[in-house]
């Protein structure tokens, strides 16, 4: 178990999301770690302190001036005891009491009390979050060096949609697991493809796709949470470059095979770039009409990437995954994809127009191995890279014990 006989001080606010804090609770738990839990007077009228309680088998802390609870352990050894302070949800409120030094319940008293690691993971409204002093809050509390995790994009609680949700308590967990230095992925070398590629055509014009590669890179910043190192090659895009990952920017097909040969050896390769299949024969000078036509484009297959990272050899990933974008018949495309490039996973997903899969925040995987297929629900793409780095740990485990 990766976080076994850590203890984790776990701060639970007031907000909707902390239902959510009940399933991160089991999430630790099940790693190995000993969790202990505070909560908010505002966190109580959203989950009772018997829930969390039941699921972290420890009594559940609320009260500062609780004469038994500070006879017997004392709010300074609360915070003093743990290896690691998990704030989720992290109210804004909460978060202006952390930045502001505040020390007036229980919560915020143990934060400020402790001298260990702390990691936040922010939920509130999107315009709660966008304001100038949340935003300020944060800038204090990250020069102090509290990590963050999320919030993520999408669909919230009453009703709007945007930046806010708290990050799926699977992500919570595997940034833990970073943090305490228990990555379940330490010492394994991982390789991402992700984006689109650009095929020039010319100088001036290219052909290109509509990938936005934050599926790619929110996997390659899962797996580096979980220890692994990432090289991240990536086509264009407007994702910032994820945390604690090495990033190679590229432009074509042929960049990106390039780069990725490069990254070898590797034990992990998952190939979410949205390659182009074909480029034109470049033209040196940008190309003129001609009596009112359009020019002919002789078109050229790309190299495969995926195809070519399957190879069998002593450089091939010891798991190499790919991606099957496609707009009808997805499993059946996957499995066929599969066979012919030799990949020992495929990850099939719906990109048709009304999937909103393309740029948007949520995808819908089916997953494609030796042994069939495994459909996952909808999921935020930060939730389905957690998701797939914990079935890669399976699959090293699996390995390790000879099963």
């Amino acid at each position: 178990m990766p976080l076994q006989g850590r203890r984790i001080l776990l701060i639970i606010a007031g907000g909707i999301a902390a239902y959510k804090s009940l399933d991160l609770i089991r999430r630790l738990r099940d790693r190995g770690a000993a969790v202990r839990v505070v909560m908010t007077a505002a966190a109580q009228r959203f989950v009772t302190p018997l829930s969390a309680a039941s699921l972290s088998a420890q009594p559940v802390h609320t009260d500062l001036f609780s004469l038994t609870e500070e006879s017997e352990m004392g709010h300074l050894r609360l915070a003093g005891e743990a290896d690691l302070v998990v704030v989720a949800p992290a109210s804004a409120d909460l978060l202006a009491k952390m930045a502001a030094g505040l020390a007036d319940d229980l919560a915020s008293t143990a934060l400020l009390a402790t001298d260990k690691p702390i990691l936040i993971a922010p939920a509130m409204n999107t315009r709660m979050w966008a304001n100038a002093a949340t935003r300020a809050n944060l800038a204090v509390l990250e020069s102090r060096g509290v990590a963050r995790i999320g919030p993520n994009p999408g669909p919230l609680a009453e009703g709007e949609s945007g930046p806010g949700r708290m990050a799926e308590p699977l992500e919570i967990a595997a940034a833990v697991e970073q943090m305490l230095g228990g990555g379940a992925l330490k010492g394994r070398r991982a390789l991402v493809t992700s984006g689109p590629t650009h095929e020039a055509i010319d100088p001036v014009r290219y052909i290109a796709n509509r990938s936005s590669g934050k599926q790619g890179h929110a996997i390659a910043a899962a797996l580096a949470r979980l220890g692994a190192e990432t090289v991240l090659v990536s086509g264009p895009t407007a994702e910032p470059d994820p945390p604690g990952v090495r990033v190679v920017h590229v432009e074509s097909a042929r960049d990106m095979l390039a780069e990725c040969e490069k990254a070898l050896p590797a034990d992990i390769a998952v190939c979410a770039a949205a390659v182009a299949d074909w480029r034109a024969e470049t033209a040196p000078q940008k190309l003129k009409k001609k009596n009112g036509a359009p020019p002919a484009l002789k078109l050229v297959e790309n190299p495969d990437i995926l195809a070519s990272l399957s190879k069998p050899g002593n450089r091939r990933p010891r798991l190499v995954i790919g991606f099957a974008a496609e707009t009808e018949k997805v499993v059946a495309h996957a499995r066929d994809k599969r066979a012919r490039k030799g990949c020992d996973w495929i990850l099939a997903n719906d990109v048709s127009a009304a999937s909103g899969t393309f740029g948007g925040d949520a995808n819908t995987i089916h997953l494609v191995d030796e042994g069939g297929v495994e459909d996952w629900p909808p999921l935020p793409k930060r939730a389905v890279a957690e998701r797939l780095t914990q079935r890669i740990v399976g699959f090293f485990a699996r390995r390790a014990t000879g099963r």
